[in-house]
């Protein structure tokens, strides 16, 4: 359906609904995460995929993907295209792996933490978690 035909959303609605603010979707725009359509007055308006893009982004920073990674996978799908369930598998499937190298590298920093409370120095010279190595 084309996005005259749609029903559009000023930016505030697009804010409420998703819980995110205003300047972190046009952040998301300007970015190439997301897009907008202007009215003639040269306001934002926002269609449902912009809505399910915000979802994935949003869900994908949530288990620790950054936007660099995010934008990677997005451009994948034409503009005007939501995510579907294939695509959030395979974004599940590729990130996977960075999301269980997260999960290994907390558990070192949590095992270094715990040794460290134990010693209490917090040394520069000598201790791991102030000075990695």
């Amino acid at each position: 359906m084309p996005a005259e035909t749609m029903a559009m959303l000023p930016i505030g609605d697009v804010s409420r609904r998703t819980g995110v603010p205003a300047s972190t979707l046009r952040f998301y725009e300007r970015q190439g995460l997301i897009r907008s359509h202007r009215t003639a007055g040269n306001q934002r308006r926002y269609d449902d995929v912009a809505l399910r893009r915000v979802a994935f982004v949003r869900a994908s920073q949530r288990v620790g993907i950054g936007l660099a990674q995010i934008r990677e996978v997005l451009a994948f799908l034409p503009e005007d295209a939501p995510p579907t369930r294939q695509f959030w598998q395979r974004a599940s499937q590729c990130w996977g792996e960075v999301i269980d190298q997260q999960i290994a590298r907390l558990e070192r920093e949590r095992a270094h933490f715990s040794a460290c409370t134990g010693c209490g120095c917090l040394s520069f010279g000598a201790c791991e978690l102030v000075d990695p190595r």
